[in-house]
């Protein structure tokens, strides 16, 4: 099994607090919905709490290609994975050991109906476009002090 998800993208998935997964149905219709509950599994997935999400479920039984999406939001920094994903089930043999990897970032209160799991075929960096249009001046610290001041945010 090849690595694709290199210490740089495991780290924005530990320090990232929301996730985009976009998935389509039958129609081609695209649908994009915020996940909080994720980790990385292993070094080749992602896995989801599937809390309230039966249009993410429904699209992923029809076409199992999906992009999910985070970044940190004060560095503007992050990564697009696209995979390929299944849904695993209570009953699956391997849900109780998966679930437990999810339940330390929302505790007992949200009920996870099914797991995502998502076997990741490609990541791409992202990055705010001040990065590379002002190299010079432009550092996850400075992004980060822009970012405080933008929205108002006291530490």
């Amino acid at each position: 099994v090849q690595v694709m998800l290199e210490k740089k993208v495991l780290e924005s998935i530990q320090e990232s607090v929301l996730c985009w997964l976009a998935t389509v149905n039958s129609l081609g219709e695209p649908n994009v919905s915020p996940k909080e509950m994720f980790v990385a599994y292993k070094e080749e997935a992602i896995l989801i709490a599937n809390i309230a999400s039966p249009v993410s479920i429904n699209n992923i039984k029809v076409n199992p290609k999906v992009c999910l999406s985070f970044i940190e939001i004060f560095k503007q920094k992050g990564f697009k994975i696209q995979g390929t994903a299944s849904i695993i089930e209570q009953q699956d043999e391997t849900y109780d050991k998966k679930v437990a990897l999810l339940r330390h970032l929302g505790g007992e209160g949200f009920p996870i109906k099914e797991i995502i799991q998502i076997q990741v075929n490609s990541v791409t960096p992202l990055i705010a476009p001040s990065y590379w249009l002002y190299p010079d001046k432009t550092t996850e610290s400075s992004q980060v002090e822009q970012s405080l001041n933008t929205y108002g945010v006291r530490r």
